[in-house]
């Protein structure tokens, strides 16, 4: 009689994404790296990495600060309920390039001193002003 020695389990898939998948995607979604979440949630890199990679879960704790990371409830981020899309606010996981960058750089403005961060919305705000209401951001002219 042979005996057959298995490795490895395999993992146990929950919902149509696994943890790791829907941590990276939330995460992306988001505009954040995996350094930005990890400060966020105050945690490593390495243990982003690690929960994304799915080589492990992370313990309920974590789970929380993760969520709150995010801006979404632990049930979201379980995958027992689906996340909820943010209306009116552009989701930087899904436009092009270009914008990604901005946002980025957009999310920069946090590490200024404050005085700088009101100066920097003073100046997006009368730019936006100076903008015609019956124009587009590709300047073009609406058809009525």
């Amino acid at each position: 009689m042979a005996l057959t020695i298995v490795n490895a389990l395999p993992r146990k898939q929950y919902g149509e994404t696994s943890f790791g998948e829907r941590l990276q995607n939330l995460r992306k979604a988001r505009g954040m790296t995996q350094v930005q979440l990890a400060e966020a949630a105050e945690t490593t890199q390495r243990a982003v990495s690690y929960y994304e990679t799915e080589a492990g879960f992370p313990p309920a704790p974590a789970v929380i600060t993760l969520a709150k990371a995010l801006r979404i409830t632990t049930d979201e981020l379980l995958g027992v309920t689906a996340p909820k899309v943010e209306s009116g606010k552009p989701s930087p996981g899904n436009e092009d390039s270009d914008s990604r960058r901005q946002w980025k750089r957009f999310q920069l403005i946090s590490t200024l001193p404050e005085r700088d961060q009101k100066a920097v919305v003073r100046l997006i705000n009368s730019l936006v002003a100076a903008v015609p209401a019956n124009r587009n951001t590709t300047g073009e002219r609406n058809a009525r």
